[in-house]
């Protein structure tokens, strides 16, 4: 014996339990009477009046607190009734002197909202139950107003302490559908932040703050005895005990993809587990789609968004293939079909690995936290890829397209915040390679079957653009560094810069034989993507000229030159002619 003391608790009955549903049954059908009558409390709407304005509190909290494996899939339905919880509240701003309740912004947890069996403390014991867990975002809640010296109106105390909890500083608030709230109040007006990421659910209150005194403040504690866990506790006649075996292995990875690529296909047939989810727009192989030709063998679960992909696919036919108005579409419907995959996140996904379209929007509206991820990508980061536009822009303000369309700056803050907490960034490009060194996954690009093409004979040296004449694609610098070359110049698309863009040059509209006429291949890109054709050509022995912004960097073949600078690719193009001629 160690002289500490030993605590007896009765083993709860299925009376008991019923009993307890009767009484929360009339406290909350009597709350509701209150609050109707009283109308003290009201339901806050999210603004941006004060995103700019100073922190006043913050409190952080760890998600994963509890190391016993049994306890897992408690914590990790705490943390999906977390998510959703919190993106109730994240913007809500809060007027002077108006009393903030967690119940009539939370709303009732329910399995129709997604809610799943979470911690719950009842009765000195840990149980399973829908909802369970939204007492840590109350404690936080608690916490950051008791630093910010409001005003508490309703506060209750744990009747039992867990252990790494606010409760053990006394700064917890317990909560229980809808008598048992949390209100309190300012004399200023302020706005409610709050969002998870891999570890940690953070709670920030901004505004502005009163130079009064502290208002009045409830501060009690609960019992110091360490509650029972349903997972953990071999009670064996206890109704409410929770069987770990039934959760043996509890955790598994989803694959959220899009447009299909070789590469990352390789890369999720690697690196899946055979319980993994896999969420594709469309089954390629069945509906004979190549662009989401993904491989699917293996996965524990196939999901599909068919009816996001269909609405996708009409409103693409009818945009333009340039502009602003077809890439707000087209991130409109990424949020679409982010959303859906969303959806089809059980609690139990614990690791995710999405494709970066789809990135900014799962983590803007909270589907990320709690979860660890890596990114699938082929794109520069919206915040540099804005800057190199707005770089190449300045180089050629004639241009009728590298200005025409930038995402919001919302947005491209929650792609780079996303990025900046994604475990790995996993990418063939070399340039986003370069922009995380210490946490990128490199890919070989995968590179296409020869052509099997014979060296042409042209009356004189035809280079490729292969591109349509657009300026991101580097057309001003390529039309400078061919000026007085005699050559012929083959462009793939419309010349989107104008039809009289190319006047002064003999140049032609290709088609899909252009690997058995051309003799160099030159793309001085400021933003690629999918370099493709760069990757054919290499592999068929075609001189190629890239821009370091094409990625392939490392591809054999391939010479590279910097974006924008003409003079260097003037000299790059005339040493390959030489060298062609020879």
């Amino acid at each position: 014996m160690d002289g500490s003391p030993i605590y007896e608790r009765k083993v709860p009955s299925r009376r008991e339990a019923a009993m307890f549903r009767f009484k929360t049954i009339l406290l909350q059908a009597k709350r509701v009477v209150t609050d109707q009558t009283s109308g003290k409390t009201k339901r806050f709407t999210k603004k941006n009046s004060l995103q700019e304005s100073a922190v006043l509190a913050r409190s952080v909290t760890p998600l994963w607190t509890e190391t016993d494996s049994r306890e897992k899939f408690l914590v990790a339905g705490k943390i999906q009734n977390l998510r959703i919880a919190v993106s109730s509240l994240n913007g809500v701003e809060i007027p002077a002197n108006e009393t903030f309740s967690f119940w009539k912004h939370v709303g009732r947890a329910s399995r129709f909202r997604g809610y799943v069996a979470g911690r719950e403390l009842r009765e000195g014991c840990i149980i399973p139950n829908v909802g369970g867990g939204l007492c840590q975002l109350s404690n936080a809640l608690f916490d950051a107003a008791m630093q910010a010296g409001f005003e508490i109106v309703e506060r209750h105390a744990h009747t039992q302490i867990v252990a790494g909890s606010l409760a053990e500083t006394g700064r917890d608030a317990t909560v229980f559908w809808n008598y048992v709230d949390l209100r309190f109040r300012s004399l200023m007006p302020f706005r409610i932040e709050a969002r998870l990421d891999a570890n940690d659910l953070t709670v920030t209150f901004r505004g502005q703050k009163a130079e009064t005194t502290t208002l009045h403040q409830i501060n009690k504690r609960g019992s110091s005895l360490e509650p029972n866990s349903c997972a953990t506790c071999e009670t064996g006649d206890c109704h409410r005990v929770v069987k770990p075996s039934r959760d043996a292995g509890f955790g598994r990875s989803a694959f959220l993809v899009d447009e299909y690529s070789r590469e990352f296909d390789a890369y999720l047939q690697r690196s899946r587990g055979d319980q993994d989810l896999l969420c594709v727009p469309l089954d390629g192989d069945r509906f004979k789609k190549d662009n989401y030709a993904w491989n699917t063998a293996g996965f524990r679960q196939v999901r599909q968004s068919p009816v996001v992909t269909a609405v996708r696919s009409y409103r693409s036919r009818k945009l333009a293939a340039q502009g602003s108005a077809r890439q707000l579409n087209l991130l409109k419907m990424y949020e679409e079909l982010a959303e859906s995959y969303a959806r089809k996140l059980s609690f139990d996904v614990l690791h995710v690995t999405v494709q970066q379209n789809l990135l900014p929007f799962l983590w803007k509206n909270g589907h990320l936290g709690g979860r660890t991820f890596d990114v699938l990508m082929t794109a520069l980061p919206m915040h540099e890829l804005q800057r190199r536009l707005d770089h190449a822009s300045s180089l050629h303000p004639e241009s009728k397209t590298l200005g025409d369309f930038r995402a919001s700056e919302g947005l491209v803050l929650s792609e780079k915040e996303a990025l900046e907490n994604a475990r790995r960034v996993v990418t063939p490009h070399s340039e986003i390679a370069s922009l995380f060194p210490e946490r990128t996954v490199p890919l070989e690009w995968s590179m296409p079957s020869p052509t099997g093409r014979t060296a042409p004979e042209n009356e004189k040296p035809v280079i490729l653009f292969p591109s349509s004449t657009v300026g991101r694609k580097g057309c001003y610098e390529l039309r400078e560094a061919l000026i007085g070359l005699d050559i012929k110049l083959l462009t793939l698309g419309p010349h989107i810069e104008g039809a009289d863009f190319w006047n002064g040059f003999d140049v032609e509209r290709g088609g899909e034989d252009w690997p058995q006429i051309v003799d160099i291949v030159v793309l001085p890109a400021f933003i690629e993507h999918k370099p493709r054709r760069l990757l054919l050509a290499a592999a068929s022995g075609i001189p190629v000229i890239a821009s370091k912004a094409c990625g392939v960097n490392d591809a054999p073949g391939i010479r590279t030159v910097d974006a924008g600078d003409a003079v260097e690719l003037a000299a790059a193009v005339r040493e390959m002619l030489s060298l062609t001629a020879k």
